[in-house]
């Protein structure tokens, strides 16, 4: 039973359990299935209860019991919801937080009819309209297209897989092998074969699939597919909005702000920056601060489209002489649609400013059409680039649905908040919260800060980390080598822990764990007729991929299409192949983050992340 059940038999009919999940999804603004606590603060001011921020984050510090991170997931809501609703006597008042039943679908899931959820009509539109402007050219996605926004479509649509898949490879080039997809008439078992693949790749490029299974996509759950969706496209559009791909961006540095400090905003903070840059270029005297309320009357729009479209296209300010504020909207979108920009957003999206989806038109207007001068101070992006490394552990972190998201690995971690989530993921009741600092107070905040990251590296030592030479300081300061020892280090032992509850559940040392997984793997090669065999995951013979694809074959008999296997001769006959074992060992199961470059490569902390992970799915498979 949950936290709080016998309280949710007294209070909570079926019926606000109903409204709860409503307030729930239309409080989470960004849609990453949590609370925060100043979401929590605009809901309440909503409903007329206006209290100061520290009380709210009270709320949420109370409440929060399950990975104590500072905010809410929906269990851990139905518990303020009570309190508040007897406390404030707010009864009814929560209905005003909700979404007008107009812009709301209700819906039953087929398996599950007592369980309702609500969907926001405008997501389902603009994704369906997406998909259709997107992949209206790709010969697999034809029999799929077009999709009618109006109707349930983009979830029978999505249902096999493939129109994901397709997805995944629009946000992140090559992640998914095009011939690992099982295409055509499809089994049961080949429908099952996408559905995990869709989860496992979406996952490692970031996107958290928590609460999602192969089921939720086979019966078309509304919410939790427009949940992947919105992720995918997310991590599509927002990929590029950084100095690495845009060196120009440099122009948007405020006066005094080092290269530095720049690099810790988010694709948001940017997007706000770059907005504002050519909102000032204009003249028009406005500027933004959001993408919700700031952009209702469509006048940043205009001018900003305006401004970064080329003389050729025709693009006017004209729209901003219409007084109706939705004219006005459906003017700006003619003019972003001389540009090929008209994506996302209805002119009434503009008007109740959805901030998910103006988020998304205007990253594919930067995208398109960045319109930064060149400063001419020359960028290193030595020190800036992501490596494959830390891109990969990025990835992972997200994935586990940490909060906040991770941008760049080394500023986002200098308070330790996230590396605390990542502890209490992997070996859950590890951290004492009350040791941890989550609201820093300005004057004490950088000891505050260095104290969370010293009880960090604390807490690395009692799970056997080496950690010899690293500081809390180290942490802090954003030291590159030391840090990804440590993040290391926790990505092992997050695959290490799954691998040992798969043993038995047992606290079974790790120490010779890798000679174990070396074992297994050759022990599976043998078994399964196949020739190969490691020494270690250092191994020179693993760099053609076929050693993978055959582990993958032996845990699944049947699972690989051995006439894609190349020989392996060159390092593009290499690449293709890592890139279908990796593709295939996730369309079984594998929860594989590495890069098909690490296999090439042979970069032995990745390969061994790789072939625990197959060690994991074949204990899985093991007859009960």
């Amino acid at each position: 039973m949950s936290r709080g059940g016998a309280r949710e038999s007294l209070f909570i009919t079926p019926e606000q359990l109903e409204e709860i999940t409503k307030v729930f999804q239309t409080i989470d603004i960004d849609g990453n299935g949590y609370i925060e606590a100043n979401e929590l603060g605009k809901a309440l001011e909503t409903v007329g209860i206006k209290i100061p921020g520290h009380e709210v984050r009270e709320i949420v510090k109370k409440r929060d019991n399950n990975i104590r991170d500072g905010r809410l997931d929906i269990e851990e809501f139905k518990d303020v919801y009570t309190e508040l609703k007897t406390k404030y006597d707010v009864k009814d008042k929560w209905q005003s937080v909700i979404k007008s039943p107009k812009d709301i679908k209700e819906f039953r899931s087929v398996h599950h009819d007592e369980v309702r959820h609500s969907v926001a009509d405008e997501e389902q539109v603009a994704f369906s309209n997406w998909i259709n402007s997107n992949f209206a050219d790709d010969p697999d996605c034809k029999k799929y297209l077009p999709i009618n926004p109006e109707t349930h479509d983009l979830y029978t649509k999505c249902s096999d897989g493939i129109l994901l898949c397709k997805m995944i490879n629009f946000a992140q080039p090559d992640t998914i092998h095009e011939k690992a997809i099982n295409k055509g008439n499809l089994s049961v078992y080949q429908l099952l074969e996408n559905q995990t693949l869709v989860l496992r790749s979406a996952q490692s490029i970031g996107c958290n699939i928590i609460n999602i299974g192969p089921e939720d996509l086979r019966d078309g759950k509304e919410h939790l597919l427009l949940g992947l969706m919105w992720q995918i496209i997310r991590i599509g559009l927002l990929a590029d909005i950084n100095l690495q791909h845009n060196p120009n961006l440099v122009a948007l540095l405020m006066d005094g702000e080092s290269l530095e400090d720049f690099l810790k905003l988010s694709p948001e903070e940017i997007l706000i920056r770059w907005v504002n840059y050519h909102l000032r270029r204009s003249g028009c005297g406005r500027t933004i601060s959001n993408f919700s309320g700031d952009i209702k009357d469509s006048i940043p729009y205009i001018h900003l489209l305006h401004q970064i479209a080329p003389n050729n296209l025709g693009v006017s300010t004209s729209p901003e002489r219409e007084s109706d504020m939705e004219n006005r909207a459906e003017k700006m979108l003619q003019e972003a649609d001389k540009m090929n920009c008209r994506a996302f957003v209805s002119a009434r999206d503009v008007c109740k400013g959805v901030y998910k989806l103006n988020l998304a038109f205007v990253a594919n207007l930067f995208n398109k059409f960045p319109a930064l001068e060149a400063t001419g101070e020359v960028v290193d992006l030595g020190d800036i680039e992501e490596t494959r490394e830390e891109k990969t552990y990025r990835n992972w972190m997200n994935s586990m649905g940490v909060s906040p998201y991770v941008n760049r690995l080394y500023s986002d971690l200098t308070n330790g908040l996230i590396i605390f989530q990542l502890y209490d993921i992997i070996k859950p009741g590890c951290v004492d919260w009350k040791k941890v600092t989550r609201t820093f107070k300005e004057k004490s905040a950088v000891m505050e800060r260095i104290e969370n990251c010293n009880y960090a590296v604390q807490l690395g030592k009692q799970c056997n980390f080496s950690l010899v030479g690293i500081s809390g300081k180290d942490l802090y300061d954003g030291n590159k080598t030391l840090t990804l020892a440590l993040v290391w280090q926790l990505m092992r032992a997050y695959t290490l822990s799954i691998l040992q509850q798969l043993r038995g559940g047992s606290d079974q040392s790790t120490a010779n764990i890798d000679k174990e997984i070396v074992a297994w793997a050759n022990e599976k090669l043998n078994s399964g007729g196949k020739s190969g065999r490691i020494s270690g995951f250092n191994d020179p013979g693993i760099s053609d991929g076929k050693l993978i694809i055959d582990l993958v074959d032996a845990i699944k008999p049947g699972s690989v299409n051995y006439s894609v296997v190349k020989s392996g001769q060159g390092e593009e006959e290499k690449l293709e192949n890592a890139k279908y074992g990796l593709t295939v060992a996730r369309r079984i199961g594998a929860r594989i983050y590495a890069l098909p470059e690490d296999v090439v490569e042979v970069k032995s902390k990745m390969v061994m992340t790789i072939f625990a992970c197959l060690m994991c799915v074949s204990f899985q498979n093991k007859p009960k």
